[in-house]
C-alpha cells in the first residue's frame, strides 16, 4: 500500500514537469456559503487537468525500453489527452480508446497532442476489451486511467500542495469517479484534514459501493459530468473503504448551477466534472459543524468556448 512518504517522493519525481497551479478564493462565495473556501485550480495543469500528474508519474517510473514501445490507455478525454500531452514532451507513441459519448473538446485535445484514436462502445467493458485487443496485436504499455498505485500516487500529490498553501485546514472536497484522485488525496493528506468526496446522481456507484461494502458496476453514462462516468477501481475501492470516504450526491441542475457560479464569480473555465464539489457544497454544506476552512479541487476545464 501506498504511504504519505511515497507520495511526497512522487511529487519531486514529477516536480519540474507539472504546474504548481494556483489556489483562488472568492468573498462573494464564502459569503454565500458561509464558509472561507480555497480552489485548488488543476484546470491550470498542463493537459487542462489534474490527470497529468498521475500520467507523468505512471511513465516516469518506466525504464527506457518500456516508453520506447509506445503507451496506451482508454480514457473519455481528460486522461487520455494528459498521457498524450506527457508522452508528446518525450516524443513517444500513444494510442487512446474513447468511448462514442466522449465530447468533441475532449478528442480534440487527444488529437492535438499527436495521439491515435481507438473509438469503441460507452460501457466499460467495451474499453477494456479494446485495450486488450490492441495489447494482442502491439507490445505496449497499459498505462491505466485512475486503478493502478502510480497514477495513484501522482494524483495524491495535489493533496500535499494545498495542505502547503492553507494553513488550518479543516475539509478538502473531491470529485468521485474511478476514485484515482480520491484514493490519492486520502493517502496523502486523510489524516490531516477530512476528505470529502462528491458523485453525481447519475453516475452514484462510488457512494452505492462504499454503502454496500462491494463495488457496483457502472451506471448508464448519462450524468453531464463527463470525466465522471466510470466506475470505482478496485484499488481505489480498498483504500477509500478503509478511509470511509464521505460522498455527497448532486443532480445535473445543481452540476450546471454550479458551474455557472464558479465560472461567472472565478472567471475561470470549468468543466461539469469539476463544478460537483461545489454543488454538494452548495446542497450540503461542510461535513462537520465546525468546520471553516474547505478546500475545493476545480479538476479541470477541458470544455468548448
Amino acid at each position: 500500500m501506498l504511504s504519505r512518504k511515497d507520495i511526497q517522493q512522487t511529487a519531486r519525481r514529477i516536480d519540474e514537469h507539472i504546474n504548481r497551479t494556483p489556489i483562488l478564493t472568492s468573498n462573494t462565495l464564502n459569503k454565500m456559503c458561509g464558509l472561507e473556501l480555497f480552489f485548488k485550480c488543476e484546470n491550470f495543469q498542463k493537459s487542462g487537468s489534474f490527470k497529468y500528474r498521475g500520467v507523468s508519474n505512471a511513465v516516469l517510473v518506466l525504464d527506457q525500453e518500456e516508453r520506447k514501445k509506445g503507451m496506451i490507455t482508454h480514457s473519455s478525454g481528460n486522461h487520455g489527452a494528459a498521457l498524450a500531452a506527457f508522452a508528446s514532451s518525450m516524443d513517444l507513441p500513444v494510442f487512446v480508446v474513447v468511448p462514442a459519448s466522449a465530447s468533441q473538446v475532449k478528442r480534440d485535445a487527444i488529437q492535438r497532442y499527436d495521439a491515435e484514436i481507438i473509438d469503441c462502445g460507452n460501457s466499460l467493458e467495451s474499453r477494456e476489451i479494446a485495450v486488450r485487443e490492441c495489447l494482442a496485436k502491439k507490445d505496449m504499455v497499459f498505462i491505466p486511467p485512475y486503478d493502478h498505485i502510480d497514477i495513484v500516487a501522482g494524483q495524491g500529490t495535489v493533496g500535499l500542495e494545498v495542505i502547503n498553501e492553507i494553513k488550518d485546514l479543516d475539509e478538502f472536497w473531491l470529485p468521485v469517479g474511478g476514485g484515482g484522485l480520491a484514493s490519492g488525496n486520502v493517502l496523502s493528506v486523510g489524516n490531516t484534514v477530512q476528505v470529502v468526496g462528491a458523485e453525481p446522481e447519475l453516475a452514484r456507484d462510488a457512494y452505492d459501493s462504499l454503502r454496500l461494502g462491494a463495488r457496483q458496476p457502472q451506471m448508464e453514462p448519462k450524468t453531464c459530468a463527463d470525466g465522471l462516468r466510470t466506475a470505482l477501481g478496485s484499488l481505489n475501492f480498498d483504500i477509500l473503504r478503509d478511509y470511509k470516504l464521505p460522498i455527497v450526491l448532486v443532480g445535473e441542475d445543481e452540476i450546471l448551477e454550479a458551474q455557472s457560479i464558479l465560472m461567472s464569480c472565478l472567471k475561470i473555465l470549468v468543466e461539469p466534472s469539476a463544478a460537483v464539489p461545489f454543488a454538494a457544497i452548495l446542497k450540503n454544506g461542510p461535513k462537520n459543524v465546525s468546520s471553516k476552512k474547505v478546500a475545493l479541487l476545480i479538476s479541470g476545464g477541458n470544455l468548448a468556448i
